[in-house]
């Protein structure tokens, strides 16, 4: 480090050169106060320079510092005993209060007789970045989210009225609570909520509230302060703060304690948060967005779960239905995981039998769409080539029996939609995808109707 002692230099604009500089920089005197800020910094903590100049580096408030700090030959932190330059990552405190996420980089600038002056600290903001790290993590997690309707498969109608309502819910700036089973899409409906609104260049952030104690679960959402509770090392920055601008996704919001609940429903209602270990309020912009697959209102009669934060995040409820109420879509769900299983174990699975697929169809499914991509995934592991077959199945699937239905005898309607599928069939020679199109229909209504009227492809294609 060269030596220079730039109040030696009056005639360098220092102030030019700092101004320079895209990133944080201030310049700390060995006794810890500020001498000079640059005008990055301002704009990264909302400060002027002239609040900053004079006053300690602790308005910073790093979680970093502490560490740092030494009391050994007089001086402010071990960056002045040890001479070594350092570099961290660490939170440092806005003006309004609120964390930002840096890169810090620290060294010294000495003077003529080898001692000191200052130690010069650069800030790069990583805030963003972060925000990348969330986004590129939640696309690996949905790869495939091209297919169907951001990445819910299924042409049903009850699938298409819940499309239709997440549309609807984009729009708003309410909280949306996303209503169904374990394993029918709502981590994907939340996500499709996000990505059709005005927040989609926001972060979705996520939590899933049932895998935390109540400790743990408001550290996590409103974030603490260091030193708030035994191993409070650093800093933390909550959910709430790091999905600002953009939704936060509550899962399984049911199994939230109620100490937690009180203090949701006052961020949800003043859009404030307080960190743990600290009472000074700070400001969100964020939308709640919530699921559950337990029936909240029966909590509520049990005392478990609060009536006016129910309310709060009710405004805008979305039923997700079980997969046994929407059959039509098991056929799309079923080439789905195929093509995705393919794809990585390079399978030459060409897809499954009739007689299989009558398995699925029959299945009541109580792991809704979660089970069928495991019941898929269990095939590949099975089967190596060709069609699956009811052997390659999880027995509970493999077990299950198609009802055998049959054209109602008084019904023209009926006769005559079996007599088009029928021909449908014939004419594409058996490709049920080919048939749908025939038909204008989803390619899960053929097999269904294939059921329905007891429909043997070999009768049709060899009589």
């Amino acid at each position: 480090m060269p030596h220079i002692n730039i109040t030696e230099n009056p005639s360098i604009p220092w102030e030019t050169i700092f101004d320079t500089i895209n990133e944080g920089m201030i310049l700390i005197r060995p006794d810890g106060t500020i001498f000079r800020a640059n005008q990055s910094l301002e704009h990264l903590l909302g400060y002027a320079r002239n609040e900053l100049a004079g006053n300690s580096c602790l308005l910073l408030n790093c979680d970093e510092c502490e560490t740092m700090r030494s009391d050994e030959n007089n001086s402010w932190c071990r960056l002045f005993h040890a001479r070594k330059p350092i570099k961290t990552r660490c939170l440092i405190m806005k003006k309004d209060g609120s964390y930002l996420p840096v890169i810090k980089h620290a060294s010294l600038v000495y003077g003529a007789d080898g001692q000191p002056l200052f130690a010069v600290e650069t800030f790069t903001d990583i805030s963003r970045m972060e925000q990348l790290h969330e986004k590129l993590d939640l696309l690996t997690q949905h790869f495939h989210g091209d297919d169907g309707f951001y990445g819910i498969i299924g042409e049903s109608q009850a699938m298409l009225d819940v499309f239709d309502v997440i549309r609807r819910a984009a729009t708003s700036e309410a909280p949306v609570l996303i209503i169904g089973e374990s394993g029918t899409g709502k981590e994907l409906a939340a996500k499709a909520v996000h990505d059709l609104s005005g927040r989609r260049e926001g972060p979705f952030v996520q939590v899933n509230c049932a895998a935390l104690n109540q400790s743990l679960l408001e550290s996590e959402l409103f974030g603490h302060t260091k030193g708030a509770f035994t191993g409070a090392y650093r800093h933390r920055m909550g959910r709430f703060e790091y999905a600002q601008g953009g939704d936060l996704f509550l899962d399984e919001v049911g199994d939230i304690p109620r100490g937690v609940q009180v203090k949701l429903l006052r961020v949800l209602e003043s859009k404030e948060i307080e960190r743990v270990g600290d009472h000074r309020p700070v400001s969100i912009d964020t939308r709640v967005i919530s699921a559950t697959n337990k029936d909240l209102e029966t909590l509520i009669k049990r005392n478990r779960f609060r009536e006016d934060l129910f309310f709060r995040i009710n405004t805008i409820p979305i039923y997700l239905p079980r997969l046994r109420q929407r059959r039509e879509d098991i056929p799309l769900l079923v080439d789905h995981f195929i093509r995705r299983n393919k794809e990585i174990t390079d399978k030459p699975i060409q897809g499954v039998s009739a007689v299989a697929m009558d398995r699925f169809m029959a299945y009541d499914w109580p792991g809704n769409v979660r089970e069928l991509k495991s019941a898929i995934e269990y095939a590949f592991v099975v089967r190596d080539s060709g069609l699956i077959e009811p052997g390659d199945l999880p027995k509970p699937v493999m077990e299950s029996r198609p009802a055998v239905f049959s054209a109602p005898a008084n019904n023209r309607d009926s006769s005559k939609e079996c007599d088009e599928l029928i021909q449908a069939l014939k004419q594409s020679l058996g490709n049920k995808s080919e048939a749908a199109r025939i038909l204008g229909v989803s390619r899960g209504t053929v097999w269904n109707r294939m059921r329905k009227y007891g429909i043997d492809m070999k009768k049709i294609l060899y009589s």
